[in-house]
């Protein structure tokens, strides 16, 4: 029997705005997939970015046009061969996995996997003057581990500031594209004075290739860089870790895939977000039990998150429950 699937786009409001190096965020373009066997109903959840020029209106379109050929599919299997990777594979590759999570009672009964009470995670400080970061650090000194977000301004005058009220918070860094090779050597090591553990795409993607031969003494990981098991053999020679996102790899399949893989090459493995909601994080979890880092507190800059959200706390991302997703 064929199944239906309905895509609907959603406007989620930041509390308020998101600074990184590439741009301020105010709000999120969710794209919701539903997809039914008549019985069971299984959801997923896509979150388009300006990085990588993705248009959410263009995404939910691209999924209506591949709707037939969806709804035929069996698998989250199938899924790959219909979509690209991607924010709308994501949503239907995740929708995929809670339709077969519902019909064979958990999705850990069909990973066989056994589910962790909790993960640790990061809680992120945006962008902002010294001071004003300085604030948000203090907010979450209670917290083990904080990304701290920057560009190429006043580094270590705001380094300082974090640290200085947050002295036993572990720290990495996110340049978001950034800085320049010259920007990380002078930076990097000053970072690491700080006890910064690692520095995630300090450069551009189209540029660095630059990276090649330089040692950095503090590990870096890729971001932007990479999106799939397609870039893993270019990224492995001028990183040490990667940043899966399940809307760049499109869907916790590729996602799973390439940190298997990532790993087998002896990298280490750090799972984000792109500021979506629980509904998103839920699969991101799954990836994350096999990565060193967590980056999942996306749901965190909403007012509100879904239904049966997924508890955020002390650092702790903790598991979903199955009436949110899975």
């Amino acid at each position: 029997m064929p199944l239906e699937l309905s895509v609907n786009l959603e406007v989620w409001p930041l509390t308020e705005p998101f600074r990184i190096a590439s741009g301020v965020f105010s709000q999120s373009d969710l794209i919701v997939v539903s997809v039914t066997d008549g019985v069971h109903v299984g959801r997923g959840e896509g979150a388009p970015s300006f990085v990588f020029n993705q248009d959410p209106v263009a995404e939910v379109a691209y999924i209506e046009e591949n709707r037939s050929a969806l709804e035929r599919a069996s698998s989250p299997a199938d899924v790959q061969e219909i979509l690209r990777a991607g924010p709308a594979r994501n949503a239907v590759d995740c929708a995929f996995w809670d339709l077969e999570a519902k019909r064979h009672g958990s999705i850990w009964s069909v990973l066989k996997l056994t589910p962790p009470p909790h993960l640790d995670a990061f809680m992120t400080i945006g962008i902002d003057e010294p001071s004003a970061m300085a604030r948000q650090a203090e907010r979450l000194s209670s917290y083990p581990l904080l990304k701290i977000k920057l560009n190429a301004d006043r580094v270590v005058e705001k380094m300082s500031a974090i640290h200085s009220v947050a002295p036993n918070s572990r720290m990495i860094v996110d340049v978001n594209e950034g800085w320049t090779l010259d920007h990380l050597r002078e930076y990097a090591p000053l970072l690491a004075d700080f006890g910064v553990e690692m520095i995630e795409q300090p450069m551009p993607r189209n540029a660095d290739g630059a990276l090649s031969g330089y040692v950095s003494p503090i590990p870096l990981c890729a971001d932007e860089s990479i999106r799939t098991r397609a870039e893993l053999d270019r990224v492995a020679g001028l990183y040490q870790m990667i940043n899966i996102k399940l809307d760049k790899a499109g869907g916790l399949t590729e996602g799973l895939a390439l940190a298997h893989a990532a790993r087998a090459r002896g990298m280490d493995v750090m799972i984000g977000n792109m500021l979506g909601t629980s509904l998103s994080l839920a699969p991101a979890f799954i990836v994350g039990m096999f990565s060193k880092y967590c980056d999942l507190d996306g749901a965190m800059y909403y007012p509100k998150d879904r239904a049966h959200g997924t508890p955020f706390k002390d650092g702790r991302a903790h598991c979903f429950v199955p009436a949110l997703w899975g």
